[in-house]
């Protein structure tokens, strides 16, 4: 078993990850950033993989890079990348905050090969994380990977994402004929055009209506159908009043606030992300519907208002249940592929649940620093990120705080360091045994 040691261990090297990298570089000193590593489990750095159209864009302004907002003048920023790679005069001239996501994927890529002491291991996925040692006061992770190898830390910090929510309503239809969002991009490709004459998309939101639009664009011979619970496809809510709850300096607010205050701000912020489109989007959809009618080449089908009952096979055709909201009619929808636009569970990451268990956490909670609440005899630390909306806000699952929440972690973990060290105890368990060989 290949076995190493750091003193940070960060999972995950997405946009949390990398910003986290580089708040390590910029402050704290080279000891710990050449003692730190990021572990990824994919062979690159790709963001959002899954639906990495070329015409599609972020919904957020280029300075809520990794960087700016804590740093201004950090090497590390999405300006330096444009300037690096020769296109900020073009950047410049297009005349918008809003880059596109191939562009945004780019810079982080970019990042990840300019960060001079901290490590990224690619193709390392982890599968499991418990406490070293098995008496009490043990203060190490050891974070057993895919690939047999291991990696004790003392730090470590959790960014890798949340699953896919698929509705067990799904649980029938073979995997070839359902693609979620987070594979799109990759398996749009595998669809026959002679087979694939009616697609149906799942979801009211914008990932749906990129699939959508993407599906009628590739398949010209198919009918293109989008069911949704809500009443109609909406615009995000995205006043500038409204964005000021996604500056960093909210999080302070949120956190403070009365859980019945919090829970408010999350039912009022939805309309912010999770179920809007971006006003280009619902214009191109709205102008091809309208197209197509005046021409009678109707190719788009809304079903609004309805909830999927079911979804099984009759052949080589999925057969879904519909059920309208308004009515409770039951009626069926026939199709041969489904795109899921379902976003992702809410429960928390496995790896996260079991820690937890692991070191006897039955309640999993975060403090204002992100750090996890672990029992006081163990001296390790481990740090969430992109899982705490209930206690920091909606933005936690963005990026419009993760300059900010990278140098509070850091800033943690250095206070940490500084604190003088528990008493030592006698460990029962051994260091794996690679580690007496020389393993790297």
């Amino acid at each position: 078993m290949r076995f190493q040691e750091v003193e940070l261990l960060a999972i995950g090297a997405g946009p949390s990850g990398l910003a986290l990298g580089v708040a390590v570089e910029e402050l704290a000193k080279a000891e710990l950033a050449k003692d730190t590593l990021i572990v990824e489990q994919q062979d690159d750095v790709v963001w959002q993989r899954g639906m990495l159209i070329p015409w599609t864009q972020s919904q957020v302004s280029f300075l809520k890079d990794l960087v700016t907002q804590r740093n201004p003048r950090s090497a590390f920023s999405f300006v330096n990348y444009l300037h690096s790679v020769g296109r900020l005069d073009q950047f410049i001239n297009l005349g918008s905050f809003t880059p596109y996501r191939m562009e945004i994927s780019g810079y982080l890529g970019w990042v990840a090969k300019s960060l001079p002491n901290v490590r990224i291991d690619y193709g390392r996925r982890c599968v499991s994380v418990r406490p070293f040692g098995v008496a009490d006061g043990a203060g190490e992770w050891l974070v057993q990977m895919a690939d047999g190898s291991a990696v004790v830390c003392r730090h470590l910090v959790v960014a890798a994402g949340r699953d896919p929510y698929i509705p067990d309503t799904f649980s029938a239809i073979p995997r070839e004929l359902m693609i979620h969002s987070t594979e799109f991009a990759a398996r749009i490709g595998e669809l026959d055009p002679e087979r694939t004459r009616r697609i149906v998309v799942v979801g009211g939101a914008q990932s749906a209506a990129e699939m959508l639009w993407t599906a009628h664009q590739t398949f010209p011979g198919a009918r293109c159908t989008m069911v949704m619970r809500s009443i109609g496809l909406n615009a995000y809510e995205a006043s500038k009043f409204t964005n000021e709850l996604y500056y960093p300096s909210f999080v302070d607010e949120f956190h403070s606030a009365l859980p019945e205050a919090r829970a408010q701000l999350l039912r009022e912020m939805h309309r912010t992300n999770y179920a809007g489109l971006a006003p280009d989007m619902l214009d191109t959809l709205y102008r091809q519907m309208y197209i197509e009618r005046l021409t009678g080449t109707e190719r788009i089908e809304m079903i609004p208002m309805v909830d999927v009952a079911g979804a099984e096979m009759d052949g080589r055709e999925i057969v879904l249940t519909l059920v309208d909201r308004k009515s409770g009619r039951r009626f069926t929808q026939r199709c041969d592929v489904v795109l899921l636009g379902t976003g992702f569970t809410k429960r928390m990451p496995g790896i996260v649940k079991d820690l937890a268990s692991a070191v006897g956490v039955d309640e999993i909670t975060v403090n204002r620093s992100y750090r996890m609440s672990l029992p006081p005899s163990f001296s390790g630390t481990c740090h969430l990120q992109g899982v705490n909306e209930a206690t920091h806000g909606i933005a936690d699952s963005l990026l419009s705080v993760l300059a900010a929440r990278a140098a509070e972690i850091v800033t943690d973990l250095l206070a940490d360091r500084r604190m003088p060290p528990l008493p030592a105890v006698t460990e029962s368990a051994e260091r794996p045994l690679a580690a007496t060989q020389g393993a790297q």
